[in-house]
């Protein structure tokens, strides 16, 4: 059994000082126009330090047996697929934004909704673009001026619509195949990303109906909404519903990626929207798009490698067996460590990374299914990146509606209501 040392902890202080200390202070204390202050010291640089703390500890270990604990912690199998992933998944993004996937299928569902139900139309269609498009970032960066329109046509509150656009597309970051969420929540589990999304969608599904009828409700009550016309491709829109048929029927990711890739360029060919030389430029610029969570990866693979070696993870579980003596609680403290390490990095893709070994021990610990500490890890990093106002999507989307992100709080229905949806399938949990 591994000896427990809570002070091999200190590269996560270290790094949660650096990076959230300072996010705090160029946010709230000291911010600069235009600056998102959670953005001003980079994660990787961040990480980085930390790791460097990492090898300044256990002085009975060499510099090269460290190298070898981080060579090993780098080089396991399933960091190693995630890596190649990334760049499938940058490439597949970056080419469908250059081709008009995005907008035209965006548009195309819009042109399908009647005005009356626009909040809730908002909704589902940011639901399906985020599944398709495995990002929802990307996803709020397409719909959210969208809904800035639907908010100055109709006179409904602004952070209503753009709330609503949060989160569907949270909702999609959380279940789709080539998210980095999931890609990092699977991988790191051992788990088949069907077997993920199974188990996943018994929670996210119930959460997203309710946030769905809630929505409607509020339509009926409401007046309706002049939409306006938006211009789509048929043709730019087909590949997304492609890539998502063969995600859902659990086809192999590498090749749900690759053929996406194609799709979208003889589509692009085929409209105009892309020549040769912008084919390749925006799938090169997809990759480029993913390096940091590439070298966040590595980094925290390296020091997750030490820390372990040093006891921390060790010192986790002591802790967690101490205030959890069951399944369930087992579970409520793999929830627990993900969303607490997502709200520390603004980053639900590094959160999963770094809770993720941690989770898998305490999941071997108390028996727990690999399928369900992989939804959860996924589901709960979702949950508090959809929430916190210093993290990219909020920020995002309130700069886009010239609101704070504050002002989107209350109206992130569905975060809140998958929430209770987490909490209640913990509990049904058979002991």
């Amino acid at each position: 059994m591994e000896k427990s040392n809570p002070k091999a902890l200190l590269p996560i202080a270290v790094f949660l000082i650096l990076y959230l200390g300072n996010g705090i202070y160029f946010e709230y204390i000291s911010p600069s126009e235009g600056q998102m202050g959670f953005y001003v010291v980079s994660v990787v640089l961040a990480f980085s330090i930390a790791l460097i703390v990492a090898f300044l500890q256990n002085r009975g270990q060499s510099f090269e047996e460290k190298i070898s604990i981080c060579a090993k912690g780098i080089g396991d199998d399933n960091i190693v697929i995630m890596l190649f992933i990334f760049i499938l998944a940058g490439a597949f993004s970056g080419i469908a934004k250059a081709a008009g996937g995005a907008s035209s299928t965006a548009n195309l569902l819009l042109s399908i909704i009647p005005g009356r139900f626009a909040v809730p139309g908002l909704f589902l269609i940011a639901c399906l673009i985020s599944m398709a498009m495995g990002t929802s970032v990307g996803t709020i960066t397409v719909i959210a001026p969208i809904a800035c329109e639907v908010s100055k046509n109709g006179g409904m509150p602004l952070a209503l619509t753009v709330g609503v656009v949060v989160g569907g597309a949270m909702f999609g970051d959380n279940l789709s195949f080539i998210s980095d969420t999931t890609i990092a929540a699977t991988k790191t589990q051992g788990v088949e990303m069907k077997d993920k999304f199974k188990t996943n969608i018994r929670v996210a599904l119930p959460a997203a109906v309710i946030t769905f009828i809630v929505l409607i409700v509020y339509a009926v009550l409401s007046k309706g909404v002049s939409l306006g016309s938006f211009d789509y491709n048929i043709w730019q829109a087909l590949p997304y519903f492609v890539v998502l048929v063969m995600s859902i029927i659990g086809l192999n990711v590498f090749l749900v990626l690759m053929v996406g890739c194609i799709l979208f360029a003889l589509v692009g060919a085929f409209t105009g929207s892309l020549t040769y030389a912008s084919a390749l430029a925006s799938m090169g610029d997809g990759i480029e798009g993913m390096f940091e969570t590439m070298i966040v990866t590595i980094l925290v693979a390296s020091i997750a490698a030490l820390m372990r070696e040093n006891g921390g993870f060790a010192a986790i579980l002591s802790f967690i067996r101490k205030k959890a003596k069951t399944k369930k609680g087992g579970m409520l403290g793999i929830a627990g460590l993900t969303a607490f390490m997502d709200i520390a990095t603004a980053n639900n893709t590094v959160a999963i990374v770094i809770a993720a070994p941690i989770a898998k021990d305490i999941s071997t610990e108390y028996g727990i299914d690999s399928k369900k500490t992989a939804s959860l890890l996924d589901t709960c990093s979702c949950i508090a990146q959809g929430i916190i106002p210093y993290g990219a999507q909020l920020l995002v989307a309130a700069g886009i509606a010239q609101l704070t992100s504050f002002s989107l709080i209350p109206f992130l229905i569905y975060p809140f209501v998958l929430i209770v949806f987490v909490i209640i399938s913990v509990l049904r949990e058979k002991k």
